[in-house]
């Protein structure tokens, strides 16, 4: 007989911890390969742990409600065999949950406090995650009211979001803020509002992509009046056959994937002094949620897709991440990234790159201006829609020269959009 490690799997570039949120699972069981183990969440997603092996669950090392880091054993399953594949690890020493650890963090140690209480607060024979029942617990809803939020999520358990929007359709009832509420009133009106956890994590990660790319951002300004036309005759029909609405998004996202085909050298990453060339072009599409916190799914092979398949994935990928329903794998491994600031009336930005990629492109909003167009019979001026886009990149292995010229074929690419095309 083996012993066979069940680790915290790594669920997003900037996700480094999770929430047990059930075991589905006891000690003792029988488990067959590729079985689902355990519920786990974080602040962007739930997902589940499969069991690679099949085998009995002999240990569990962190009880419900524990936050465990990613790379953390978990559990452990005996198998058959001496020669089970993978590679059997031997296990650890058993530690203790992170709410009893006899010199805890002090993060982890408050993010179990906190749990704890709510837990007690609410006894609800519902499930619920802890993260909805500490929300619930900050907001003084009860037991009874959380049990008549719908849910959206597996089984029709309540999300994140789901508890979030209820909150704010909660008109008319004035909610008292409990003794760990996340804003308090100072003097002259003033407040202080401590960060929720997705946005601490943000916080954490755009530093640490200041801290470790030399940041740079090139601009140039488009052309995309063929784009405006085209989407304009063509957006009705397409939402009518394929029930599909038809944004610019997934056209900046073919012409970025094309433009990345001409010059790979912009869809790398760096470790240590090595520069890694990604033959895969995932681009990373941000996107705003309902609490203004941001997410970025990954369109996977983009430069693989119709235009049509695009459209597609982009309105699937970004309706579930406003609804908490992505999976791990869907906000991961992005190689470069789009974000549209024009959705919010934005012209034009600076972005910071979301590591590990070394670059991101930035659109603004379109607007009509005159321009000088020439001609053959001499330059005149007409009134285009114009769109400023820039790119943000890592100086350290993107210098000025390919920036531009990628940037250039960018902007190629959308002012020879082509206008026949159908989808």
């Amino acid at each position: 007989m083996g012993k066979f490690s069940i680790v915290m799997p790594k669920l997003g570039e900037s996700i480094i911890e999770a929430t047990i949120t059930r075991w589905l699972k006891k000690e003792g069981d029988k488990v067959t390969e590729d079985e689902a183990l355990v519920e786990i969440a974080t602040d962007k997603v739930d997902s589940e742990i499969p069991s690679p092996v099949e085998g009995i669950l002999v240990e569990k090392y962190f009880n419900e409600g524990d936050v465990v880091p990613v790379g953390k054993v978990i559990a452990i399953i005996e198998v058959s065999g001496e020669d089970s594949e993978p590679p059997l690890i031997p296990a650890p020493v058993k530690e203790k949950s992170v709410a009893t650890e006899s010199q805890p963090n002090a993060a982890k140690t408050q993010q179990a406090v906190v749990n704890s209480a709510a837990i007690k607060e609410i006894r609800s024979d519902r499930f619920y995650s802890p993260l909805v029942r500490n929300i619930a617990k900050q907001e003084n809803i009860s037991g009874k009211e959380l049990d008549t939020i719908p849910g959206t999520g597996k089984d029709g358990r309540v999300t994140r979001q789901d508890i979030l929007s209820y909150l704010g359709s909660r008109k008319g009832m004035p909610v008292k803020p409990a003794e760990t509420a996340s804003a308090v009133s100072i003097s002259g009106g003033d407040q202080v509002i401590e960060m929720d956890r997705i946005r601490q994590l943000i916080s954490g990660h755009m530093i640490r992509s200041v801290q470790t790319s030399a940041h740079v951002t090139s601009f140039m300004e488009a052309d995309v009046t063929k784009i405006v036309q085209w989407r304009d005759k063509n957006k009705d029909g397409l939402l009518k056959r394929e029930n599909e609405k038809l944004t610019y998004t997934p056209i900046f996202i073919e012409a970025i994937s094309k433009a990345v085909k001409d010059f790979p050298l912009v869809n790398v990453s760096v470790e240590g002094t090595k520069i890694i060339v990604h033959k895969s072009i995932n681009i990373g599409m941000a996107v705003a949620l309902p609490d203004f916190n941001l997410i970025v799914p990954v369109i996977k092979n983009a430069d693989e897709k119709s235009l049509l398949g695009i459209v597609k994935n982009v309105n699937d990928i970004a309706d579930r991440a406003r609804k908490n329903k992505l999976v791990p794998d869907e906000i991961s491994g992005g190689t470069i990234s789009l974000t549209n600031l024009g959705s919010f009336g934005t012209l034009m930005g600076t972005p910071i790159i979301n590591q590990p990629q070394t670059a991101i492109v930035a659109v603004g909003s379109i607007k009509k201006r005159p321009v000088v167009i020439e001609t053959p019979e001499g330059d005149t001026i007409a009134i285009r829609q114009m769109m400023f886009v820039s790119v943000s990149y890592d100086h350290r292995v993107i210098d000025g020269a390919l920036a531009g010229q990628f940037l250039n074929r960018l902007v190629q690419h959308l002012e020879n959009f082509n206008t026949t095309q159908t989808i």
